[in-house]
C-alpha cells in the first residue's frame, strides 16, 4: 500500500487561488512515486476573486472548496475532515490562494495569522513527526507556525529571475534560516520534516517549475 499523501488546495488559477500546474504536479508526481493523494480545501469564501485576463479582482464571490474542486476533479473533501492519524504526509501547493485563503499573508506580511483549520493540521502533522511539503509561498506558512525552522522560497535578492524574492527577508524577520536554492532543488529542514522548493516564485520555464515539485514530492513520500 502506497503512502497516504494529503493535498492541501487553496482554489483554481494562481492570482486567487492554488496555482493549478504546481497542483497538478504534485498530484503527478505522487502518482508515479506510489502515493496515494487525498484532496482537501477548506469550506470558506475567497478573499476576493480575480479576473484572470484583466488581473483585477472582481465583485464575484467563489468558495474555496469548490472552485479547489476543479482541480481535483470533483474528488476532493472539506479540510475540516482532515485526520492526520490516516496520512503520512501533506503538501500545499503555491498560489495567491496561500496568501490570501489560507492565511492574511497577502494583506499583512509577517504580521499575518494562518487559518486556524490550516495552522491545527500544520503543527498535528509536526507533532506527528510526518513531513510537510510546501512550495512557492506556501513556505511562508511554515515561517509563521514554526519559528526558526529552515525554508527555501527561492533566492532573497529580488531580479528579474527572481521578482518575489523579498518573501525571503521577510521569513527572516520571522525567525526562520532562509536557504537559497536554484528552482530545479529543494531544501529538507530534517529536524522539522519541512521539505520546500521554489516553483513559481522564480521565473522559470515551466519543465524546471515541474522538476523542483517532483523532487519535493519525492523526498517527502521517501520521510513518510
Amino acid at each position: 500500500m502506497g503512502k497516504r499523501v494529503a493535498v492541501v488546495l487553496a482554489g483554481c488559477g494562481v492570482y486567487d487561488g492554488s496555482e493549478i500546474h504546481e497542483a497538478s504536479a504534485v498530484l503527478v508526481h505522487l502518482s508515479r512515486e506510489g502515493a496515494q493523494a487525498e484532496v482537501y480545501a477548506p469550506d470558506v469564501d475567497q478573499m476576493h476573486v480575480v479576473d484572470h485576463v484583466k488581473g483585477q479582482p472582481t465583485q464575484e464571490k467563489r468558495n474555496v472548496l469548490v472552485e479547489s474542486a476543479r482541480i481535483a476533479r470533483g474528488n476532493i473533501k472539506d479540510l475540516a475532515k482532515l485526520d492526520v492519524k490516516g496520512l503520512d504526509a501533506v503538501i500545499i501547493p503555491g498560489g495567491f490562494g496561500v496568501a490570501k485563503n489560507l492565511s492574511t499573508w497577502a494583506t499583512q506580511g509577517k504580521n499575518c495569522t494562518v487559518s486556524k483549520e490550516v495552522e491545527d493540521i500544520l503543527k498535528a502533522f509536526h507533532a506527528a513527526k510526518k513531513p510537510i511539503g510546501l512550495c512557492c509561498i506556501s513556505p511562508v506558512l511554515a515561517a509563521k507556525i514554526f519559528p526558526g525552522c529552515e525554508l527555501t522560497v527561492g533566492h532573497d535578492t529580488p531580479c528579474d529571475k527572481w521578482p518575489y524574492a523579498n518573501t525571503a527577508e521577510t521569513m527572516k524577520e520571522l525567525g526562520c534560516k532562509h536557504v537559497n536554492k536554484h528552482v530545479t532543488e529543494i531544501h529538507v529542514d530534517a529536524k522539522n520534516k519541512l521539505v520546500t522548493t521554489s516553483a513559481f516564485m522564480c521565473n522559470a520555464p515551466i519543465h524546471e517549475i515541474y522538476d523542483g515539485i517532483g523532487k519535493m514530492v519525492k523526498e517527502v513520500v521517501r520521510l513518510a
